[in-house]
């Protein structure tokens, strides 16, 4: 699934999305002025996965002189990077400051569809602090998946930091678990999803669909 669709999935599940526009062309980044700097900037392309490992991804973008010249720089950096790569655009985006975490889902030949909760960012497969439940999950389920991760601490505030809004955060859980559950999703990463006292708002996101699955369903629409 291409990013502006999963994004759209996942508000139309009532998992915030930070405001932001896809950008094609350079003279279209007038438009993003109205999100109001500092912006981030990233490459959009199904066959990039990991943004940050091909130089795909810009930070506290000032002006709009800045995001040009991070626009021409993503390009240039995913292309001798990734030649074959089919980019879709750049993914123009308010900067938001907070602690990052990760909601991720799959669909286990087991156990069905699976949830998992854990610190987020480019540190999440070092880490490997996470927590796992099958969904369907609760609210119980939810709040037992946010104190089991060792990084607890840091969500809770640290050094006169401030906690971040457990609420919303299980709520985040619970609406992530429901959308896998009546999906035909393989695999979800909502990461990063940034977390302040505030709210829990997602920055990225990838979905993979079961296309098997699918095919099924196509399948008993059309002998019906």
């Amino acid at each position: 699934m291409d990013f502006m669709k999963a994004k759209a999935l996942l508000e139309k599940n009532h998992i915030k999305f930070v405001k932001g526009i896809l950008v094609a062309k350079e003279k279209d980044l007038d438009k993003a002025k109205s999100l109001g700097f500092p912006l981030a900037m990233k490459v959009i392309s199904k066959d990039i996965l990991h943004k940050s490992d091909v130089g795909g991804v810009k930070l506290d973008i000032k002006n709009l002189d800045e995001a040009k010249k991070a626009f021409k720089e993503i390009l240039t950096n995913s292309k001798k990077k990734m030649p074959k790569a089919k980019i879709d655009g750049i993914f123009v985006q308010k900067m938001i400051q907070g602690k990052q975490i990760i909601i991720g889902g799959k669909l286990d030949e087991q156990f069905g569809q699976t949830i998992v909760f854990g610190l987020g960012g480019i540190f999440v497969e070092v880490l490997k602090d996470v927590s796992l439940r099958i969904c369907p999950i609760e609210e119980k389920d939810a709040k037992e998946m946010i104190a089991e991760i060792k990084g607890y601490p840091i969500l809770k505030g640290i050094r006169g930091e401030k906690a971040i809004n457990f609420k919303e955060l299980e709520k985040a859980l619970i609406n992530t678990s429901n959308l896998l559950m009546k999906s035909k999703i393989k695999e979800l990463d909502i990461n990063p999803l940034i977390a302040t006292d505030k709210e829990i708002i997602a920055v990225d996101v990838r979905i993979l669909i079961n296309m098997s699955k699918m095919k099924e369903h196509l399948s008993e629409r059309v002998t019906e």
